[in-house]
């Protein structure tokens, strides 16, 4: 004989209209009945008192009434609100009584504000792993966090457990489940870790994923992030959002899409960084040598535009679709300006990103550094009208950045640094193979776009961007 169990709630229009049904069901059928906020609803039967709301948040009640069906401890069916039908055929009995025949549930009190994060952290003390480190009355939580070197320089926001726990709900992925181990000091990354950075960067949940995904990103190998945590260089991560989810989230890809004033941006970035420092331990002055650093290690995060583009996303031509939403991770300097206001033909604005892309890292420097270039979309507009495909304008711009050997060498122009003597007959390509990547953001107004420059050890020597799918 099936086992029953129904959840209801005093505080319920439709639980008190299904009283005579429960009174019914409670004389003829094994019939357990809980009750969230009154132990003596429904009157004169046996109640499960659940005000701590155990029971409901173990059973994942959303909304009362709900009806459960059981067989030997398994489940096998379950109704909630009041269907006259959906009840006769989930208990097999007839309900002849004068009600309406359906009415809609109430919110289960599992469900109130702030209650499911704080029964899971109640109930489910297991979820969390991390030492807890305690604060005193006296000490002021924003600052305890400076006093424990856990601040990239600026507040951060105080990783209680229950924010914790509220971060977790934008995965579903396990809060133990390991992503690698974070250089330089290799400590161990799980999901809850990164979830407590994240909310140390003030993310909020539905950005989980994003940075999970940066943060695969980071740890495989072709990224090389120990060598770029080490370099006295000027580079860090730079994250770059496509696909739909990074519009779900409001992710900026237009005006100031490279500024502060968006929260997913903003916060997603720093959610990187911090993870760098507090698991691996990235810190200036430790490990992290960088002469100068630029103001991307605070954060360093954009979405493209994709939507209004007349070019396939980076991540299209990296093999996903367009409705996959990935990560890419680079390796990147500071922002490079480039204004060109008059060229209304692409062989000309061409000529001038190639004049830009000609001084990244340094003019004599070749195939070293990567760089992206980032198209506005009134520059945009200069290649869509003349019909120009993405890749037509990487190979104008390939062929512009050939440049003589005798340009590069040593003493060229008066310059000491440059390529070995021996190499003044060659012709050598600024960038690598692979090595300028091309996308669209930015604001409608202004003829500007952007270079940004990566790290002088790119390609074989050093990081190649790296593309991670973003898994809810």
């Amino acid at each position: 004989m099936p086992d029953y169990t129904i959840v209801v709630k005093e505080d319920c229009a439709t639980c008190r209209l299904v009283v005579p049904v429960i009174e019914r069901l409670a004389g003829s059928l094994k019939l357990r009945i809980i009750s969230q906020d009154n132990p003596t609803f429904p009157a004169g039967m046996e109640v499960v008192d659940d005000q701590t709301l155990e029971s409901s948040w173990r059973l994942g009640i959303e909304t009362v009434p709900t009806i459960i069906k059981t067989e030997n401890g398994i489940e096998k069916g379950r109704t909630f609100g009041w269907d006259r039908q959906a009840w006769q055929e989930l208990t097999g009995e007839t309900f002849a009584f004068d009600i309406p025949d359906f009415r809609p549930g109430c919110g289960s009190k599992t469900m109130d504000p702030g209650m499911p994060e704080a029964l899971s952290l109640k109930f489910d003390k297991g979820k969390l792993k991390s030492r807890q480190i305690p604060i005193t009355d006296q000490e002021d939580d924003i600052e305890a966090c400076f006093d424990r070197d856990w601040s990239d320089g600026l507040p951060v926001v105080p990783p209680t457990p229950i924010r914790v726990v509220r971060m977790l709900t934008g995965t579903r992925r396990e809060p133990d489940e390991v992503l690698g181990r974070m250089p330089p000091d290799y400590g161990v990354c799980t999901v809850e870790k990164a979830a407590i950075n994240a909310v140390m960067a003030g993310c909020k949940p539905e950005y989980l994923p994003v940075v999970i995904a940066a943060v695969e990103a980071a740890l495989q190998d072709e990224f090389c992030m120990h060598g770029l945590l080490a370099t006295t260089y000027f580079s860090g991560p730079m994250v770059l959002v496509n696909g739909p989810l990074g519009r779900a989230i409001g992710m900026n890809s237009r005006g100031n899409a490279l500024g502060q004033g968006n929260r997913a941006n903003a916060t997603i970035g720093r959610a990187l960084q911090l993870i760098v420092r507090n698991v691996g331990g990235g810190k200036p002055g430790g490990v992290d040598r960088s002469v100068f650093g630029n103001p991307g290690k605070y954060s360093y995060c954009f979405a493209e535009d994709e939507t209004n583009s007349c070019w396939e996303s980076l991540s299209v031509e990296k093999g996903y679709s367009s409705e996959q939403s990935t990560v890419t991770l680079f390796a990147a300097d500071g922002m490079q300006g480039i204004v060109d206001q008059k060229s209304r033909d692409p062989e000309s604005l061409s000529r001038s990103y190639a004049a830009g892309l000609r001084v990244v890292s340094h003019p004599k420097m070749v195939m070293a550094a990567d760089a992206f270039l980032v198209v506005s979309p009134e520059h945009e507009r200069v290649f869509r009208e003349a019909k120009w495909s993405k890749q037509k304008l990487k190979d104008k711009l390939h062929e512009l950045l050939l440049i003589p050997g005798h340009e590069l060498i040593v003493g060229a122009g008066g310059i000491a640094e440059g390529i070995p003597e021996k190499l003044k007959d060659s012709t050598l390509p600024k960038f690598r193979d692979g090595g300028l990547n091309i996308v669209r953001a930015g604001g409608s107004a202004g003829l500007f776009s952007a270079i940004i420059a990566g790290w002088g050890a790119s390609g074989d020597m050093g990081s190649v961007p790296v593309t991670r799918e973003i898994q809810v």
